[in-house]
């Protein structure tokens, strides 16, 4: 009874520093991190080598294909509201409009980012040789 009580609490322990061990190492394995925006004006502010740039360039890829993920579902639902526009959904402010604007909204964006994505692609290459471990 003792015994199996142990192997228990021994498994029980053994699994749990696994768990803290895979967390601990799950964050640095993340390549598309969310930022906070305090935190991508200290990346933006202290990028000066290749990797910073590459992680900027990353960064803003990601944030264009989920922005442009977006545009795509608003479209969507743009073209779903666009089919009744008569009776209470012709009164100001319209749901097709909304729709309309949320999709531009997205697409500005997907732009916005795609244009920092080649910015950081360009610095990374313009700078110097990648750092060899």
């Amino acid at each position: 009874m003792k015994r199996s009580k142990f192997a228990v609490s021994l498994i029980t322990i053994g699994m749990a520093t696994a768990s803290l061990a895979q967390s601990a190492i799950a964050p640095a394995s993340t390549d598309n991190k969310d930022y906070s925006r305090s935190e991508l004006r200290q990346l933006v502010r202290e990028a000066h080598t290749r990797e910073q740039y590459h992680v900027l360039a990353d960064y803003y890829a990601h944030q264009h294909a989920s922005y442009q993920q977006q545009a795509a579902e608003e479209k969507q639902e743009w073209e779903r509201r666009s089919m009744n526009v008569s009776g209470p959904a012709a009164k100001p402010p319209r749901p097709v409009d909304s729709a309309k604007n949320l999709y531009e909204y997205y697409v500005w964006e997907a732009d916005r980012a795609s244009s920092f994505a080649s910015h950081y692609r360009q610095l990374e290459l313009s700078s110097g040789p990648a750092a060899r471990p």
